[in-house]
């Protein structure tokens, strides 16, 4: 071949390649929750590729979510129709599978980097969105750069922070230094400061549309029902630092987009959505609300999932998977009310709204 047709082989493949760019990526930054398996290349306590995790995970096998099964960044990509996505640092995510997106979420991080310092290694929020930033020059180096950016603004982004910040920081230990450094009010509104530049930067990385969940019911989850519960109450101060943070970070995302001047940012209540199935489980079809399917001691509550734990056989009854984090039937209710939810749950839209809106587009 010589160099002219090598020339006009090179151009036509690279066209080719940029006329198969999938407009509708996706990208999932954060913590444990929506972790895919980042933290099985790190050396970190928080990780999730032993059984029984992954027990409900169509190979059955421990991949490094913190589920039985699949999560909410799995199911979502299963309701948009788009292959999963993986993790950033899988040494597979090469070639055409970056056209698909790639989850940068991280076991253990919180909104600050001294959050989750116990658990060794983690890959911190700002250096998820500087992987993200590498990513995209890989992508370049693929597609070119408008594609590229093309690519980056058509996609969808799910982050998900806060939880940690409480639990592995604030309250992690009697006088913690945050505790000492803050009051509950004011680690609270430094958090949303602080939460704001994060988005900021990933909207100067080309985020246009992004999903923000707000924390969970901390104060329910079996980890501290098994800590400060004997008769089932939730923990009552965790609750108020929940009822805190998730106002202040709608407001923090209302504000956002009238900067900008577009609804970038929505919120999801995920604390409305798990308060709905903690308080009246039958409706939803669960027997059990506050004792984790997997887990030793009161509630389940204490220490790590493994092997030798109680494990429960019906798994999709039971809203908690292990002490901290939902199950995959739980994930899936959540994932629906991202879909479908009203301004309770989702605010300004929900998904299937604003997929609607970027259809006329």
């Amino acid at each position: 071949m010589n160099v002219n047709n090598l020339i006009v082989f090179f151009v036509l493949a690279l066209a080719c390649a940029a006329s198969n760019v999938n407009a509708e990526a996706f990208f999932v930054f954060g913590d444990s929750l929506v972790d895919n398996g980042n933290n099985n290349y790190l050396v970190t306590t928080a990780r999730a590729d032993m059984p029984p995790y992954g027990i409900d995970y169509p190979s059955h096998l421990a991949t490094g979510r913190f589920s039985n099964g699949l999560n909410i960044p799995d199911l979502i990509s299963e309701k948009m129709g788009w292959e999963p996505i993986m993790p950033c640092l899988h040494p597979n995510l090469t070639g055409n599978k970056l056209l698909n997106g790639a989850n940068f979420a991280s076991a253990g991080v919180g909104i600050l980097n001294d959050t989750g310092f116990q658990f060794v290694n983690m890959i911190r929020i700002y250096d998820q969105l500087s992987y993200f930033q590498q990513y995209q020059k890989n992508v370049k180096a693929l597609i070119g750069e408008g594609p590229t950016e093309k690519l980056i603004n058509g996609s969808l982004v799910l982050i998900t922070l806060g939880g940690n910040d409480f639990v592995n920081n604030y309250y992690l230990i009697p006088f913690s230094l945050r505790s000492l450094q803050f009051t509950l009010k004011a680690y609270v509104a430094f958090l949303i400061v602080e939460y704001k530049k994060i988005l900021q930067r990933l909207y100067e990385l080309g985020a246009r549309r992004v999903l923000v969940t707000g924390t969970g019911p901390i104060g329910c989850t079996p980890a501290e029902l098994a800590m400060h519960s004997t008769t089932g109450e939730c923990a009552e101060e965790l609750q108020f630092a929940a009822s805190l943070f998730n106002p202040q970070l709608v407001r923090m995302l209302d504000q956002l987009n009238k900067e900008i001047g577009s609804d970038v940012f929505v919120a999801v209540n995920t604390n409305e959505m798990h308060m709905d199935y903690f308080t009246n489980p039958q409706a939803f079809g669960f027997t059990e609300s506050k004792t984790a399917c997997c887990g030793q001691g009161p509630y389940n509550g204490f220490g790590l999932c493994t092997m030798l734990s109680n494990i429960c056989d019906n798994r999709d009854e039971y809203v908690f998977w292990d002490p901290f984090h939902p199950s995959e039937m739980a994930n899936r209710l959540i994932v629906q009310q991202i879909f479908n939810g009203s301004r309770t749950y989702m605010y300004p839209k929900n998904l299937n709204t604003i997929m609607a809106l970027d259809s006329r587009g």
